[in-house]
């Protein structure tokens, strides 16, 4: 065993990687990223302690955090500058301490050597099995991979200008727990408060897009190609692609987004540029094939890159959190403040079109704003009998063969149902003609996976404006389709929520044991997703 990660669904053999990661990343970097959390959770036992964090404290440990996300950071010598600008940030506050306090911390504080040979031995005893009991491991982990999830959303707050110290001090007290806390239950209670926290940094990452960009609106957003260079945007930061725009701006060269960057159509500020011109390709997962026939540059803004093919190594980009190695990362800035996209600008400028590999268009930027304006009506068609249920089908696309389940599920799912989706789990279905009720789709996007907080939101909004007692009481149902950690984030949510049977696919996380799985069960009746004719009868009768 060389290595050992279970963070993502797609996870060897549903147990755990040993020998280099299903998502491709490497023994080295994945080892160097449980160093980094290792790090992260010293610096969180000296906040502890009686350090004091600031905003800068903060913002390390969630780009760090964010870094370790799935298909987000393969490149090991990025990780190791994570880990040392982590180090040094620990001796900083170690610093703050008296002596009687410092000599009382446990060993991920104490951890402070930078010599590589000591790095990769550390790195390679305190991963994930570390925590030898497997029902504390367990809660450690969702605990720690929901961390993850929240890191991603403040990361992009920040970014744009938002952001709440109480997040930052919550995190670090969660590190903080997961690194010594053994008591099931006191974990278990952790990890629904971690749940309210993501509902918060959902909400902040959602008014800071909304103040940014304008209140999104429901749009047409085209799928076919023009005849001009063009720049493919990929990932999920906004304010990149804004950046991107405005330096493209009558240069000749279009920009169009892919996965789960769709959502940029849905804002009126980046709508508004005219070399805004379509989404080309689909979900992460079909990069080697789309990236290669888009024939010009890529820029990745964050998570969902897959190792890079030769076809397209010397036309992408990476920025931000996200990295691969040997592939180019912008972060000049430009005297303004922006990042500095000229070199991938004037290597599109010398690349041929796109080709085409879909046409027409495809419906979204039902948010909550939107649905709520759409309730009365939504609700009338209810009391009608034309709208039976509503489901949501939110999260994670993936290379899972059992994910055929979503379209399935889209498809056989009767013509008076409505489906909610956000994130790139709309993809299986997403351009499919599935018709409309009265004038509203059947199929209603929200947006990126942080955009669930859009449906979550309506679902409250319905439940109060209907009187009822919770949200389990409406007509709707829930499938929460995860990939990444981001999901987790999204699945302790619900339950801090209070909602119940919801299904979970396309297979149980790894790294939930038989006795945490249970407990989920038993208190919030999560089930697994069946066959998709199963499926669809139990929803309609409410179960």
């Amino acid at each position: 065993m060389h290595m050992f990660c279970f963070q993502c669904q797609e996870t060897s053999q549903s147990q755990g990687c040993t020998f280099g990661g299903a998502c491709g990343k490497s023994e080295e970097a994945a080892n160097f990223q449980d160093l980094l959390i290792f790090v992260l959770k010293g610096i969180a036992l000296v906040v502890k302690a009686g350090a004091q964090a600031d905003r800068e404290t903060n913002a390390f440990v969630f780009e760090a955090l964010y870094a370790t996300i799935t298909n987000t950071n393969f490149d090991p010598d990025r990780i190791r500058a994570y880990v040392r600008r982590g180090l040094q940030l620990k001796r900083g506050l170690l610093a703050q301490l008296a002596p009687e306090h410092r000599s009382a911390l446990a060993e991920p504080a104490l951890f402070d050597e930078e010599d590589e040979d000591a790095l990769r031995r550390k790195a390679y005893l305190v991963g994930v099995l570390s925590t030898p009991d497997v029902d504390v491991r367990s809660l450690r982990e969702t605990v720690t991979y929901a961390l993850k999830g929240i890191s991603a959303y403040a990361t992009h707050a920040r970014i744009l200008g938002h952001e709440t110290l109480a997040i930052g001090t919550f995190v670090l007290r969660a590190l903080a727990a997961v690194a010594t806390e053994t008591s099931l239950d006191r974990l278990l209670e952790l990890a629904l408060e971690t749940g309210g926290v993501v509902v918060e940094v959902m909400e902040l990452l959602d008014r800071a897009n909304a103040t940014r960009f304008g209140e999104p609106h429901s749009c047409r957003v085209p799928l076919g190609v023009r005849h001009r260079p063009g720049i493919l945007v990929s990932g999920h930061d906004l304010k990149d692609i804004e950046e991107l725009l405005e330096q493209t701006r009558d240069s000749g060269v279009d920009v169009y987004t892919n996965g789960e960057m769709i959502a940029a159509h849905y804002y009126p500020r980046l709508k508004s540029f005219e070399n805004l011109v379509g989404n080309y390709g689909g979900a992460w997962w079909r990069q080697d094939i789309e990236f290669a026939q888009f024939r010009g540059p890529i820029l990745m803004t964050s998570n969902c890159i897959i190792p890079v093919a030769d076809s397209y190594k010397e036309r992408i980009f990476t920025t931000g959190v996200a990295g691969y190695p040997e592939v180019r990362h912008l972060d000049r800035l430009r005297p303004n403040g922006d990042k500095d996209f000229s070199e991938i600008i004037a290597l599109a400028k010398e690349c041929p079109p796109p080709l085409p590999i879909d046409s027409g268009i495809c419906l979204g930027g039902f948010k909550h704003g939107e649905l709520s304006e759409h309730a009365p009506k939504l609700l009338s068609l209810v009391k009608e009998g034309r709208i039976k249920r509503f489901v949501v089908i939110g999260g994670c696309d993936g290379r899972d063969i059992l994910r055929e389940y979503y379209r399935l599920l889209a498809e056989k799912l009767p013509r008076e149902t409505i489906i909610l989706t956000a994130g790139c789990a709309k993809y299986p279905f997403f351009k499919l003609d599935l018709g409309e009720i009265d004038g509203i789709p059947r199929v209603l996007d929200a947006g990126q996976c942080n955009d669930c907080y859009s449906l979550i939101a309506f679902a409250l909004s319905l439940t109060k404006t209907l009187g009822l007692a919770s949200p389990n009481d409406l007509p709707l149902s829930v499938n929460v389709a995860w990939y990444d950690q981001k999901a987790v984030a999204v699945l302790l949510a619900l339950f801090h929520l209070g909602f119940k049977g919801f299904r979970l696919g396309p297979t149980l996380p790894a790294f939930l044991s038989p006795k945490v799985r249970q407990i989920l069960v038993e208190r919030f009746d999560v089930r697994q997703i069946g066959t998709a004719d199963a499926d669809v009868k139990a929803m309609l009768l409410g179960l």
